[in-house]
């Protein structure tokens, strides 16, 4: 299928940076499918939504590729009491909240999870933060993880960074992630590059499963 333009034109501007070249342990590997909600996913939310269709479609052809090779494919969900109960700081943030158990909290129904597929359940940006994630990941003895999903600059910047602090190998999908606005999209693609992650294309990842 190829890379688009604008991906190309952002890999190009960071190239300097994103010298710490990485091919993917398949064995070793997992995808973590961030935040792909309705809330941030879907034209009938007040969030995001919609992102690009593209971003949408390479989770998805991404997504398949792990599934067809046997790797593990782990989702998390951003979600919070009604009440904002355990919001804290991110409640007078965001005016906006995604209630758990609510339409806008789930999956995008175009890469909904398989019911043997993994679901972690986080209150604030990071997976790693509270959450299961890294006992899952060391079970499975992963030691790559293959990062996509919403929003670049925060739930998927932020788990990139707290994957690295834990030793773990980061892939960074520079179309396959998107957020609100192109300048915060390529400013992490740039401060990844140069201190946490190797930020490459789905085409890459699926040529190497």
């Amino acid at each position: 299928m190829g890379v688009d333009p604008g991906t190309k034109k952002l890999l190009k501007s960071i190239a300097p940076f994103n010298v710490h070249r990485m091919d993917l342990n398949r064995e070793k590997a997992a995808l973590l499918v961030i935040d792909m909600q309705n809330f941030f996913v879907n034209t009938r939310s007040k969030g995001l939504g919609p992102i690009s269709p593209t971003v949408l479609s390479n989770t998805r052809r991404v997504i398949q590729a792990f599934r067809k090779t046997k790797r593990p494919v782990i989702y998390t969900r951003h979600v919070h009491q009604k009440d904002g109960s355990d919001a804290g700081i991110l409640g007078w943030w965001w005016s906006d909240m995604i209630v758990e158990g609510s339409w806008e909290s789930e999956i995008h129904k175009e890469i909904a999870p398989r019911p043997d597929e993994k679901v972690i359940f986080k209150h604030r940006y990071s997976a790693f933060y509270n959450t299961d994630l890294e006992i899952v990941l060391r079970c499975r003895e992963i030691e790559d993880v293959v990062i996509c999903g919403v929003m670049t600059n925060l739930c998927c910047e932020s788990t990139a960074r707290e994957a690295y602090f834990r030793d773990f190998r980061v892939f960074f999908l520079a179309d396959a992630t998107g957020t609100a606005y192109p300048e915060m999209h390529a400013a992490t693609l740039l401060n990844l590059s140069y201190g946490f992650a190797y930020i490459t294309t789905t085409e890459d990842i699926v040529s190497q499963l």
